[in-house]
Parts: structure tokens; sequence; C-alpha cells
């Protein structure tokens, strides 16, 4: 155990504040998270419907069932209900009276080029109603889709919450995607609009976009108009003015049969409207890494993610009103739409743009101090990064506000919870989480009211029926199996785009166990009634019969302080073998020898067991990743057992698809 919330931080948490409306409401009386746990994953409809009245969600008819069909896919929440999300952003009434007003600070941002900017809640209405009504009058209409080529900037915001307003549906890419990966995603959808940057800045390059910009107009032929954000080419310093004027020192509007603006000369001062939509009216796309083919367009609802996003920011991330929540994101991963949900919460949300790493690996450190930041969230290979390079945030910055500490995208490696608590903050609550794209909120995460265990997620969020199946689909007591997800969340996907007879949506999650959405991951849960991952189960080393997670050989490698980074794939061979090479990335200065080698396989084989060493380890330049940060263990092992490369991997989705060169030769 590593830490453990105080009387007054388990008090004052929303979850506490949610069981005691329970048993005022409900006469519910639990003894612990798990048993109330328990109770929302076996009264899914009761538990939702509690939701929907402690959260005084704002619907201008009434539903009239809250759970039409359990059946997965294919649940019907809250049938003939209307509401708006961005209404709920705005007008959501709160607790104790602590709506945000317009003079409180809705969004902090920063970037590689500016300093911080704070704007305020009245700033960011004026922006979206006048967005909103702009979209209006060049045609926009409730189910139109909009879509966005746009760093993490405040437009961003701007422009999604303005679609959403007006029943728009949103979708968003980030400009270091290449064109033909953009394309893949944006032309399923058939969008009316382009928002885009004509440039961004990172690791202190700056990259101009306009070229491809003027491509977008040429390849996405249902785009009639492009709004453009000079954002590159403002010298310097970004206006942040409601209704600004000021011209960028060099405003280019793309070439073509777009109708084009400059997005300060669409502002006129509106009033803020908001279409009523049904539960399940789409909100916006967001898209699979597309690492193998095309990008699968997942579509989700208006009332889905209300809902969900209500419960995970108070229950699970307990963000209060004024509160800076933070999250490094692109406007690519699905963390970026859960950073804007926590204005859901009367949050303040803390942007960035630029490297994490630039001019170093302090940079995001430096941010949480001088941004004030109460929820600081990030990716486990920066948490990693930081412990290999020694950095000590907690004596190096004022960390005095930080009370949360977030962490996605792949599992973090226990030797970082050790690290979060000796170097960043010794009072600190550490919120791993587990989720995905496919339903834009996690599965597993933060508890406020429990423990931390080291190498351990604290807990199976609230109306997530997660368990561990084997490969006959029985409940594993004890052991790793698959994540699965035993019923219906209103979160889940309404359809993937252009899926009409729902073939790529059913073949996503539930070919293994019909009606069971299978996830993908594997775990474990834990006498804690915590959850280990172990990586995803698509990329699991099947040794001598025994499935290994990937991410039990990278827990090791973190270890070892001259590997930066590692990948591992098991190539079935003719005749009943396997082959397993251990691919490893060395910090600078660092040789592979047989001295290193040899600490390699004795710290897998006494971390792990004997069927965790490789037949190989060898040093490579990069490791290849997608755009979203997920290492791609499938398409090398394609490629390793002889796939053309085209087939095994969608290089427009990769962050470095350069790196794949040597795994061609290695192949070779």
């Amino acid at each position: 155990m590593l830490w453990q919330p105080s009387k007054d931080f388990i008090q004052q948490s929303h979850l506490h504040h949610y069981l005691g409306w329970l048993a005022q409401n409900y006469d519910l009386n639990f003894q612990n998270y798990h048993d109330a746990w328990q109770w929302s994953v076996e009264n899914i409809e009761d538990f939702w419907e509690s939701c929907w009245k402690y959260f005084k969600v704002i619907s201008h008819s009434p539903y009239k069932q809250v759970l039409k069909d359990r059946k997965m896919p294919g649940a019907v929440w809250f049938e003939g209900a209307t509401l708006n999300y961005a209404e709920h952003v705005f007008n959501r009434p709160m607790a104790n009276g602590q709506r945000p007003t317009d003079d409180d600070i809705a969004i902090v941002f920063s970037s590689e080029r500016h300093d911080l900017v704070e704007i305020t809640w009245g700033e960011m209405r004026s922006e979206v109603a006048s967005m909103a009504a702009y979209l209006r009058r060049i045609g926009i209409q409730k189910g139109d889709c909009v879509a966005a080529y746009l760093p993490n900037i405040p437009e961003a915001t701007y422009a999604f919450l303005a679609c959403a307003s007006i029943g728009a549906i949103w979708s968003s890419c980030s400009p270091d995607f290449g064109t033909n990966s953009i394309v893949d995603r944006f032309s399923q959808i058939e969008p009316k609009v382009l928002f885009a940057a004509d440039g961004y800045t990172y690791n202190g390059k700056p990259f101009d976009k306009m070229e491809v910009v003027n491509e977008l107009c040429e390849k996405l032929p249902t785009v009639k108009n492009v709004i453009l954000v000079n954002y590159l080419n403002q010298g310097g310093s970004l206006q942040f003015a409601v209704g600004s004027q000021v011209a960028a020192s060099s405003t280019r509007l793309p070439t073509g049969n777009c109708r084009t603006a400059n997005w300060n000369e669409t502002y006129r001062p509106a009033p803020l409207q908001f279409t009523p939509l049904p539960f399940d009216h789409p909100i916006y796309v967001l898209y699979s890494s597309g690492t193998t083919g095309m990008p699968k367009a997942i579509t989700h609802s208006h009332g889905g993610n209300l809902l969900e996003h209500l419960k995970y920011l108070h229950f699970h991330n307990d963000v209060h009103p004024g509160e800076r929540f933070f999250w490094f994101s692109t406007t690519g991963w699905m963390m970026w739409n859960f950073v804007n949900a926590s204005l859901l919460a009367g949050a303040t949300i803390v942007l960035y743009d630029g490297s994490p790493g630039y001019p170093s690996l302090d940079r995001l450190w430096d941010l949480a101090e001088k941004a004030r930041i109460a929820h600081f969230g990030t990716s486990a290979p920066y948490l990693s990064a930081c412990m290999k390079q020694g950095l000590k945030p907690g004596k190096q910055h004022d960390l005095s506000v930080l009370r949360s500490i977030g962490s996605t995208g792949s599992p973090l490696p226990p030797d970082a919870f050790d690290w979060v608590y000796d170097h960043v903050k010794k009072d600190l609550w550490l919120s791993s989480m587990a989720g995905g794209t496919d339903v834009c909120t996690a599965w597993v995460g933060g508890n406020p009211m429990g423990p931390v265990y080291k190498g351990e997620i604290q807990a199976r969020c609230l109306g997530a029926a997660v368990e561990s199946w084997d490969e006959n689909g029985q409940p594993l007591a004890s052991g790793v199996g698959e994540l699965v997800v035993t019923k219906p969340m209103p979160s889940m996907p309404v359809f993937f785009w252009g899926d009409h007879d729902h073939e790529k949506y059913l073949g996503s999650y539930f070919d293994v166990y019909p009606g069971i959405w299978r996830h993908g991951d594997w775990i474990e849960i834990t006498e804690n009634d915590g959850i280990i991952i172990y990586g995803r189960s698509d990329a699991t080393l099947n040794r001598q019969g025994v499935r290994i997670g990937t991410a039990e050989i990278y827990r090791a490698l973190d270890k070892i302080p001259e590997v930066k980074d590692g990948l591992i794939v098991n190539i079935e061979l003719p005749g009943g073998g396997d082959y397993m090479p251990l691919f490893i990335l060395l910090n600078a200065g660092e040789t592979l020898n047989e001295e290193l080698k040899k600490q390699i396989n004795q710290t897998l084989r006494s971390e792990y067991s004997p069927r965790h060493v490789p037949d190989d380890i060898i040093a490579c330049p990069d490791i290849p990743y997608t755009i979203s940060g997920k290492k791609m263990e499938t398409p090398v092992k394609k490629i390793l057992m002889g796939k053309p490369l085209d087939k095994a991997a969608n290089l427009d989705s990769m962050r470095n698809p350069e790196s794949l060169a040597f795994f061609l030769k290695f192949k070779r």
C-alpha cells in the first residue's frame, strides 16, 4: 500500500457525497466501494437512473424507460429523452451553487511558443456562441459532420462545443497525422466543414501545414467551407481577445473550390443556443488506430458520453469546480475529448500544445507549477521516462496544489508507482486508468475512498461490469484472463460510421464471446479488488502453451537503466516451434554487449520465469508507435512473418513510420 485517503479527502469527495445521497434517496447503504460497484452492475437501470437524477440532467422531454434492451450491441438508453452535451457544460446546476461565473477561468493555455494564457468562462461562451452562429449561417444543421485538423488549442475546444450546441457531429485529427491518414478517417464521414490550422510547432521546430490543408480540400469533396486558424504564423504571440479582429502576420487561406474564412473574421456577438437532441444522437466520431487497415469510425452519443463523463470525472477523478484539470494529449486522442469533459464538472481545463520533452522532460512539471494544476494526467511512458532520467519534480517545483496524477495509454510499471511517491509527492492520489477510444472513458480507474497499491489500478468503475474470463468464457477468480464487459453501458458506441450491417462492430468486440464485449486486454483482478493490465491480448506471447502479457516484459526492461524502450513479439514456426525476439532501443552512449544481454535475461528470469527470456536480443534504432502512442507489436510480427509492408501496417497512422525499415531489413 502506497497511499490512503485521509478522512477529510474521503468526506469531501463526490463519491462519498453520492453514496450518502443513495442512502437518503434509495435507502441503500454499502459497507465499502466493492459493494457499491456490485450493486451498480447488478442493477444497471437503477444505477444509471440514479446518475441522471444526482447530476440533475437537463432534459427537454422525458424518457420512456431507462434501458429498452440489454443486448450488446443494440441497447437503447433513455429513449424519448432530448438533451444537449454542450448545454450541460454551460448551464448544468451544480451542488452548493458552485457553478462557475463568467469571470472565472475556463481555459489555461500554453505551448512551446506561448506563455500561459487564461480565458474566462464568459470569453469561452462568447466564442462558442459566435462560432455556432457562423456555422448556422453557412448552412450547417443537426446531423451534419464537421472535421477539424487542429492542434490542442482553445479554438479546438470552442469549435467542438459550437458543433455540439447545434447538433453537428465533430471529428478531429491532430496536425501530426499524415495526409492519407486524415483522408482515410474524414472521408468516411463526409464532412461539410473543415477547421484547420496553418501549422504547429513541435520539439522547437515549425511545421507548415498549408500544403496539407490544400490537399484535404481536394481529397474531401464534401467540404464546402474551411475555417482557418493562423496559429503558426502569428509572430509568436497568440491573440485570444474575444472577437479579436487582429490580423495574423501572415493570413493565408487555402486554394481550391472551398469557401474559406479566417477564424477571427467569423466573429459576431450572438446568444448561445442549444438544440435538444435524442439521447443517442451522435456527438463525435473517434477512430481506431488503423495500424493494419482502414480506421474504424467509432461513433459516440450525446447522452451516453454525458452520463459517463459526469460519472467518471466526479466519482473516479473527483474533479471539483475551479480545479485545474490537465491531461497531456493531442486532438487525435480520446483523452482530448476527456479533458474537455472536465468542463462538465466546472473545472478549468489546462491545454498544452507541443512536445512533453522540449526543451526537457521537466516541461510538463514546470507547467503543473505555473498553471497550478490540481489533476495532472499523462501517459505511463512519460512517467517511466521521468523516472529513468532521475527527475525529482517534487524538489524542483512547487506542486502544493497538485492532488492527483492520472496515468493511461499503457500499463504503469510498479517501479513508476514508487517513483511518483518518492519523487513527485508523498500525499498524492495516483489514479491509473484503462479504457479506450471505444467508450471514450475508462473501464477501470480511480477510487477516492480507497488505498493505492503498487502496480494496481484501484477499482472497476461504477456501472462497468468488468470481469476476467478464460478462453472458455468462464470467469476467473484469480489469474490472468481476457477483459470482458458483461452488461451494456451508455457510452458504448451507437454504431461505426458506414457499418450498416454492424459487421465491423460485431467483429471488433463480440467475435470471441457472443453478446459479451471483449476489449482485447489481459487483466488480473487482485485480492484487493484492484486491476493489473498485462497488455493487449492480440499481441500476447504464447510461449510453450503459456500466455505471457507483453507488459510483463516491458516492466522488467524498465528496471534496466541502459534500455530506453523495447518491443517483443513471438512468431509461431512450422512444426509447432516459435521464435521470440526482443528488440531494444538503447539510451544514448550505451552498447548492447553480452553483459547487458545477460543482465536483461537474468532480470526477466528472476522477475517472471524462464519462459519470459527471449530467444534473441537485438538493438534497433527506434521502436514503432502509432500516433496515439500504442506500440506496434502486431504489425512488426506480421512483417517478420512475411507480410508485405502495405498489408502489415498503415504508415500514415504511425508516429515514426521510418522505424519499420529496420524490421524489414531484419526480416530479410
